[in-house]
């Protein structure tokens, strides 16, 4: 199985990301809590690149695949924006006050325990970050 998706750099289009997630997770037979936390991981993740990968106003495009052997799923996400990864971030204390914490990181800490894999790699101005989870 092979799905991609590409939507806009909008927070609206965030509701086309849930719909790719629910589709894959139908035709894998995925169960609802793993669809659950595959669509935060998602959300999180796009929502990174529309706030923080282009400068405000400039209408581009993310990309996301995904791809699925049977037993692990992948999904590639990839911009055109600022270069960022989001796997050199030092991972977010769980255990401090929220209103103790520094805005952001917890975002990739919680990509890091759903999924099994985060990679990140910079490639011909692209940012691709790879996400693989056992299914």
């Amino acid at each position: 199985m092979k799905k991609e998706i590409k939507i806009k750099n909008q927070v609206g289009e965030l509701e086309k990301v849930n719909q790719f997630i629910e589709e894959i997770g139908e035709e894998l037979g995925l169960d609802m809590e793993l669809q659950m936390n595959l669509n935060l991981v998602m959300e999180e993740m796009v929502s990174n690149v529309i706030f923080y990968a282009y400068p405000e106003g400039t209408p581009e495009e993310i990309e996301l695949t995904a791809e699925s052997n049977g037993k692990e799923l992948t999904f590639v996400l990839s911009d055109h924006g600022v270069e960022f990864d989001p796997t050199a971030k030092e991972d977010a204390d769980p255990d401090v006050n929220p209103m103790d914490r520094d805005i952001g990181g917890m975002g990739i800490y919680i990509v890091k325990n759903i999924m099994n894999k985060v990679t990140y790699q910079r490639l011909e101005g692209k940012n691709l970050l790879t996400m693989k989870k056992e299914i």
